[in-house]
């Protein structure tokens, strides 16, 4: 067995980075504005918005939102944040691919390839992303931005 070498680490480098996510405050604010913009349109919808790491940071059901949608808009999210890309964009962004990649990638557990997942990009950098499901791909759509306007961030596409 090979033996770490121990002067990797000791140098001027850094073998670490930081990274940014969003807090508590502008999660909770962003749901709120999704559940405001969901009810204006007469539609009952999950939100989640997640980390970078794609872990829960709010979470909203309202009363009626189908049960399925709550995994649906974390994963929307979960997705969202971990390509840095929305949702809605998938479907062309596949097409680009092989038939392996386009087949294997949506069958993978937590993907969502349908609108409703947006990354959360403040100053360039992805500090998490909010996912909407309960309403039309559409109205999750409009909904996810809503969330984003109210953090004055606009929807982005990588």
């Amino acid at each position: 067995m090979a033996m770490p070498d121990p002067s990797v680490g000791s140098g001027a480098a850094s073998l670490s980075r930081e990274q940014r996510v969003i807090d508590a405050t502008a999660a909770l604010c962003a749901v709120a504005a999704a559940v405001q913009a969901a009810t204006a349109l007469g539609v009952q919808v999950n939100v989640a918005v997640v980390d970078t790491a794609g872990v829960l940071a709010a979470f909203v059901r309202m009363p009626g939102a189908p049960l399925h949608s709550v995994d649906i808009a974390i994963d929307k999210a979960y997705t969202a944040t971990s390509f840095g890309l929305p949702t809605s964009q998938w479907h062309a962004v596949l097409q680009q691919h092989s038939p392996a990649v386009r087949e294997g990638l949506v069958l993978r557990p937590r993907f969502v390839a349908f609108g409703g997942g947006l990354p959360i990009v403040e100053g360039g950098m992805r500090i998490g992303a909010i996912g909407v499901s309960g309403g039309s791909e559409a109205q999750d759509e409009a909904i996810a931005v809503a969330g984003l306007q109210a953090l004055g961030l606009a929807p982005s596409g990588a």
